[in-house]
């Protein structure tokens, strides 16, 4: 950058803040040449537009990384997830984030489905990598759009909950008493029927959760405690039982193996899961509260306890008072 006198007496201010982006102009005076050229390199200082970043050619890798280290780290699922973001970089070839394919992600899931992987699992692992980029661009990290954020999950087909009969439980229960090579799957069982805990929930509760002949539930799914409350005999049934066998220890094998035994036969993935719906599903049909049964199971929106509503005794009965055949059969 410079300011020369030309032979014609005026001035010439010949700037180049940037490669690339070259500024000449002629002057009257040396002065306003000189401010010509200061007016120049303050812009270049100041203005995005004059002094461009260079692009962002940071690996999906690295931005899972970081999206661990400044967020994820701090989330229950955190390791899990990154593990599963891990499996995926290594999936899609580990390309530039910024530069990401959405048409290289749909083949990838195309091809996972087709082996077997549940749509369940792919859209929550759209979900998570989704997270990811939006994560970032909030906390400043990056500056482009998400990648993905036009991708749509697949739509899945809701799954009628499988719950037990009465009869069911019945034969559940003896299937346990009678040859169940751990004595903590009855009271977890019973827990669980009890309060709608989810397995985990119950198998992780010791004599400092009930209090007062009610049960509180921690480091629950949503991350709020609840309180529920349980018979006398269910009471003193778990205070014997941990007196005699200790805390509770990991039982779930067990359980599915008196699952087995009971003959009773559940949908892939509803086995433990099936407890909770039992709750529920009773709940409703003896004519509990729709907005009681949510509390209870401490779902943060009432949209998901609304799956047990068409148990309700009273539900859709319009149905068969005003259909048009009503008076022909």
């Amino acid at each position: 950058m410079t300011v020369k006198r030309r032979p014609d007496g005026r001035w010439l201010a010949d700037c180049q803040p940037i490669r690339g982006q070259r500024f000449r102009k002629l002057f009257k005076t040396k002065a306003e040449a000189l401010r010509y050229e200061a007016y120049i390199n303050a812009n270049k200082a100041v203005d995005p537009s004059w002094n461009p970043k260079s692009p962002d050619r940071r690996r999906l890798s690295e931005l899972v990384d970081l999206w661990f280290d400044l967020h994820g780290h701090m989330l229950k699922d955190g390791k899990r997830r990154k593990s599963k973001l891990d499996a995926l970089c290594v999936r899609l070839r580990n390309p530039v984030a910024a530069l990401l394919d959405p048409s290289t992600y749909a083949h990838d899931r195309r091809i996972r489905a087709e082996s077997g992987t549940t749509p369940k699992t792919l859209n929550n692992e759209l979900g998570y990598l989704r997270a990811v980029y939006n994560e970032l661009r909030g906390l400043g990290q990056i500056e482009y759009d998400n990648p993905l954020r036009l991708v749509k999950p697949f739509r899945i087909e809701e799954r009628e909950l499988s719950w037990l009969t009465d009869d069911q439980i019945t034969f559940l229960l003896d299937a346990i008493r009678s040859g169940c090579d751990n004595p903590h799957v009855e009271p977890i069982v019973l827990l669980c029927l009890a309060t709608g805990a989810r397995w985990t929930e119950a198998e992780t509760r010791t004599p400092a959760n009930l209090k007062n002949g009610s049960v509180t539930f921690t480091n629950t799914k949503s991350s709020k405690a609840r309180t529920v409350p349980i018979s006398p005999e269910l009471e003193a049934f778990l205070r014997n039982h941990w007196k005699r066998h200790g805390p509770f220890t990991g039982a779930i094998t067990s359980f599915r193996r008196a699952l087995a035994r009971s003959g009773i036969t559940l949908p892939k993935g509803q086995a433990s899961h099936a407890l909770r719906h039992s709750f529920a599903s009773h709940f409703i049909q003896k004519g509990g509260n729709i907005l009681t049964l949510q509390k209870i199971l401490g779902h943060s929106s009432l949209a998901m306890t609304m799956r047990y509503a068409h148990l309700a005794p009273d539900h859709l009965k319009d149905a068969i008072k005003f259909a048009p055949i009503a008076r022909i059969i």
